[in-house]
C-alpha cells in the first residue's frame, strides 16, 4: 500500500513540474507588484539551554558494572612444517704446518767457517721427557792484516731430563762447553822499533791460543698448588789452558702467597764463587818469571720480600732486598786483602698504570742489587782477557727508571724509557800494557785485556718500536743513548754512548722468506801503554763507530727441509769490536735445516 501511495505522489509532482516549465516558456514576463511593508523586521533570540558534555545517568541498568570472564579454549594442532637445515658457509682453511720435535742444521761458508746444530727431544712416558742440544761454530780466521793465528772454535752439549705433573714439575740439567780463541790482536805499531828479521822472529814465536772449558750440573723444581713456588740450583766449573779455574754455585728458592688482589713473594739467594789465577798481570811483562797466585772467593746471601697489589688498572710491587757479602779470600798481585763481611740494603719497587688500556701504560721503578761477577761471564763478553783477573761483585745501589709503553695501532707497539743508574765497582774492560820482550807470556804483547773497576753513574734513554704489519711482515727498531760519569778512570772504557739496532722479517711466499739485521755502535775509548816504544805506543785510543748489516734468505723445500743463505757484514768493514781486534769482513754461509721425528 505504501508503495502505491509513493508512486501516485511521484506522478503528481512530475506533472506539476512539466506544467511550470510550459508556463514559463509561454509567458516569460511575470509583471510587477507593489508590496507595502507595514512593520520593519525585528529579530529576537529565544532562551537556549546548554547540553551537558557528560550527562548524568541514573538508569540502574546503565550504572551496573558487568563482570566479564575470559576463557581460552586450546587444543593441540598437528604441524607438518619442517624447517630446512642450515649450512655453514665454506671457509678457506690454511693447512697447519706439522710440528716436529727434532731438527738438524748444517752450514759452511767463507773463512772456512762451519755452523752445526742438533736438537733432539723425546717423551719417556706420559710425564717424563729427555732433550739434548749439540752445537758447533768455528772459523779458520784468515782476517786481512792479522799476523797471528785467528781461528776460533765453540762447541757445546746440553742435556735435560724433566718431568711434568699436575701439581709439580722438575728437571735435571747437565752440560759441557769447549771454546778455543786466539790472542791475535797485536797493536798497530808492534815491532816497529825492531829490525824486520827480529820482528818476524818475535811474532813467529808467539803461540796465542787460549782454551776455555765449562762444565755445569743443576736442576729446578716447581709446584703449582703450594705456597712453595720453585727452587733452582746450579754448579758451574770453569777453567782455561793457563791454570785458571773457577767454581760457582747458585741456589735460588722462592715462596708465593696470594689473597684476593694481594700477592706476597719471598725470594732467597745463595751465591758462592771461588776463582783462582796462577799469576797477576802486573808482573807481566816486566818480570814474567815471578808469579803470585791470585784468588777471589766470596758468598752472597740475600732475601727479597716483596708485596704485590693488583687493583683495576694499577699494579704495584713494593719490596726490598737485604744482602750480606762475606769475602772469604781476596788475593791479587801478591797482596792478601783479607776477609770481611758487609750488609747491603736495596730498593725493589715497581709500578705500572694503564692510562688508556693497552694503548698507553706508564711504568716506573727503583731497583738495586749486588751482582756476582765471574771469570766465565767476563770471557763470554770479551774472550780475549788475560788469565790474571781480580774478581769482585758490582754494587748496583739503585736504578731509577720511568717509561711509557703501549700500542699505536693493533699492529704497532712502542716503549720509551729513561733511567739513572748508580754503581760501585762497575766492571770495565781495558787493554793491558805490554812490552816487546821475547820472554813475555803469549798474552803479554798488548793483545789482551783486564777488568778494572770504578764507581760510575749512567744516564740512559731508550726507545723501541715494533710493528707486525701482517702475518708475513715484522719490523723492529731500537736506540739507546747513554751518558757516563766515572770517578777514578779517565773514561768509561769500551762503552759506547750510542747503539741503534733494527730487524726485518718477511715471508715472501709460502716457500720463500727473508730477514735483515742492521745495527750501529758508536765510538768507544780505550787506553794502552807500550813500555818499549812509549813515543808512539802510549795514550788513549779511539775505536771508530761501526755499522754492520746482515741478511738471510731461506727456501722451504717441504715441511721438513729448508735451505738458507746468510750474508754477514755486507758493508765489508774491517771494524774493531775490541782494540787491535779487527773482525772478519764480508761473509757468506750456505746451509740447510732438516726437521724429523723418530
Amino acid at each position: 500500500m505504501i508503495h502505491k501511495i509513493n508512486y501516485k505522489i511521484s506522478i503528481v509532482l512530475l506533472f506539476a513540474g512539466l506544467q511550470t516549465t510550459f508556463a514559463q516558456k509561454k509567458d516569460e514576463n511575470i509583471g510587477t507588484e507593489v508590496v507595502n511593508v507595514v512593520k520593519s523586521y525585528t529579530p529576537t533570540v529565544s532562551d537556549a539551554f546548554k547540553v551537558k558534555e557528560t550527562p548524568t545517568l541514573d538508569d540502574e541498568e546503565t550504572a551496573k558494572k558487568e563482570v566479564i570472564n575470559y576463557n581460552i579454549f586450546s587444543f593441540p594442532v598437528a604441524s607438518t612444517f619442517a624447517p630446512a637445515k642450515g649450512r655453514a658457509a665454506a671457509v678457506d682453511k690454511t693447512a697447519q704446518e706439522r710440528l716436529y720435535k727434532n731438527y738438524a742444521t748444517l752450514g759452511f761458508g767463507s773463512y772456512a767457517s762451519a755452523n752445526a746444530e742438533l736438537f733432539i727431544t723425546e717423551d719417556v712416558n706420559d710425564t717424563d721427557f729427555v732433550a739434548g742440544m749439540l752445537r758447533h761454530q768455528s772459523s779458520q780466521g784468515n782476517i786481512k792484516g792479522v799476523k797471528l793465528d785467528d781461528k776460533f772454535y765453540d762447541t757445546g752439549l746440553d742435556l735435560t731430563y724433566g718431568s711434568k705433573h699436575d701439581s709439580y714439575n722438575w728437571n735435571l740439567d747437565l752440560g759441557y762447553q769447549n771454546q778455543v780463541y786466539n790472542w791475535y790482536g797485536l797493536p798497530k805499531y808492534f815491532g816497529d822499533n825492531l829490525s824486520e828479521v827480529d820482528q818476524n822472529a818475535l811474532i813467529n814465536s808467539i803461540d796465542p791460543q787460549q782454551t776455555y772449558h765449562n762444565f755445569y750440573i743443576g736442576g729446578s723444581i716447581g709446584a703449582t698448588d703450594s705456597f712453595f713456588d720453585k727452587a733452582t740450583i746450579k754448579y758451574n766449573r770453569f777453567w782455561d789452558a793457563t791454570g785458571s779455574e773457577e767454581n760457582h754455585v747458585l741456589f735460588k728458592p722462592s715462596i708465593n702467597l696470594g689473597v684476593a688482589d694481594y700477592f706476597f713473594k719471598l725470594n732467597f739467594t745463595v751465591d758462592y764463587l771461588n776463582a783462582k789465577f796462577d799469576q797477576a798481570y802486573s808482573d807481566q811483562p816486566l818480570n814474567p818469571a815471578t808469579t803470585f797466585p791470585g784468588e777471589n772467593s766470596n758468598v752472597i746471601l740475600s732475601a727479597n720480600p716483596n708485596f704485590q697489589l693488583l687493583k683495576d688498572d694499577l699494579s704495584v710491587n713494593v719490596g726490598a732486598e737485604v744482602t750480606y757479602l762475606s769475602v772469604l779470600a781476596n788475593k791479587y798481585d801478591g797482596v792478601d786483602g783479607g776477609t770481611e763481611g758487609k750488609l747491603f740494603f736495596y730498593p725493589k719497587v715497581t709500578a705500572s698504570y694503564k692510562v688508556v688500556g693497552d694503548l698507553m701504560i706508564a711504568y716506573a721503578g727503583a731497583e738495586g742489587g749486588l751482582q756476582q761477577n765471574s771469570y766465565r761471564d767476563f770471557t763470554n763478553v770479551n774472550p780475549f782477557l788475560s788469565p790474571t783477573q781480580m774478581i769482585t761483585p758490582t754494587d748496583s745501589q739503585y736504578d731509577i727508571y720511568v717509561g711509557l709503553k703501549g700500542k699505536l695501532t693493533n699492529a704497532v707497539s712502542y716503549n720509551v724509557r729513561g733511567s739513572y743508574l748508580n754503581e760501585k765497582n762497575k766492571a770495565l774492560f781495558l787493554s793491558n800494557e805490554y812490552s816487546q820482550d821475547a820472554a813475555n807470556e803469549f798474552y803479554g804483547y798488548g793483545n789482551s785485556f783486564s777488568v778494572v773497576y770504578d764507581n760510575m753513574k749512567t744516564m740512559n734513554f731508550f726507545g723501541e718500536l715494533k710493528a707486525d704489519f701482517s702475518k708475513n711482515v715484522a719490523f723492529g727498531i731500537n736506540a739507546s743513548f747513554s751518558s757516563y760519569n766515572v770517578d777514578l778512570q779517565q773514561e768509561a772504557w769500551n762503552l759506547p754512548q750510542i747503539k741503534v739496532g733494527s730487524n726485518l722479517n718477511v715471508n715472501i711466499t709460502k716457500k720463500w722468506f727473508a730477514g735483515a739485521n742492521v745495527y750501529f755502535v758508536g765510538e768507544r775509548m780505550d787506553f794502552q801503554v807500550d813500555q818499549s816504544f812509549t813515543e808512539i805506543g802510549a795514550g788513549k785510543r779511539t775505536l771508530e763507530a761501526y755499522f754492520d748489516a746482515n741478511l738471510n734468505v731461506g727456501y722451504k723445500y717441504n715441511e721438513r727441509l729448508t735451505a738458507f743463505v746468510k750474508a754477514n757484514n755486507i758493508a765489508n768493514q774491517a771494524y774493531e769490536k775490541w782494540l787491535n781486534y779487527p773482525v772478519q769482513q764480508f761473509q757468506v754461509l750456505l746451509g740447510a735445516s732438516y726437521k724429523f721425528d723418530f
